[in-house]
């Protein structure tokens, strides 16, 4: 039986492996800095990518929010219905499709959308700047390679 391939410190020669633990520690330290908020970190996406989109005076459907987001379409009906309990989100019936609802940010939601990024924006700067300076990049050039990882049919 041959040996699994390891690197110099003994972990797995992987970059999945690694990959799969770094996100493990950036989801455990968003989901501290967004308890304070009381907010699942799912809930914060798709609560910044509402506030975002009516930002740009879009106000979208379920479907296009979860396109925004990369959440499944079921899941993010269930999280917007929380987010409109808690008073964040209201759905509107589309006009041109009855069926369908259009979602816009209340006003709190809009001053906790704003406080919750920054807190996000804060563990994000933390968590990737140290790591991309010790590999020699820049913000951008994280940025960069994690968008090309992502791949194509990303948010907008």
């Amino acid at each position: 039986m041959s040996e699994a391939p390891t690197t110099a410190d003994g972990g797995p020669d992987s970059p999945g492996f690694w990959l799969w633990h770094a996100t493990l520690r950036w989801q455990r330290e968003i989901a501290a800095a967004l308890a304070p908020f009381d907010l699942t970190h799912a809930q914060f996406v798709l609560l910044a990518c509402a506030w975002w989109l009516n930002g740009r005076g879009e106000v979208p459907n379920q479907q296009e929010l979860a396109r925004q987001a990369g959440t499944d379409v079921k899941m993010t009906s269930q999280l917007v219905r929380k987010l409109e309990a808690k008073g964040l989100l209201d759905r509107e019936t589309d006009p041109q499709d009855t069926r369908a609802r259009r979602l816009r940010i209340t006003a709190r939601g809009t001053e906790l959308a704003r406080s919750a990024v920054v807190a996000v924006e804060e563990v994000d700067a933390a968590f990737f700047g140290p790591a991309g300076r010790a590999a020699g990049l820049d913000g951008r050039t994280v940025t960069s390679l994690l968008r090309h990882l992502a791949g194509p049919g990303g948010p907008r």
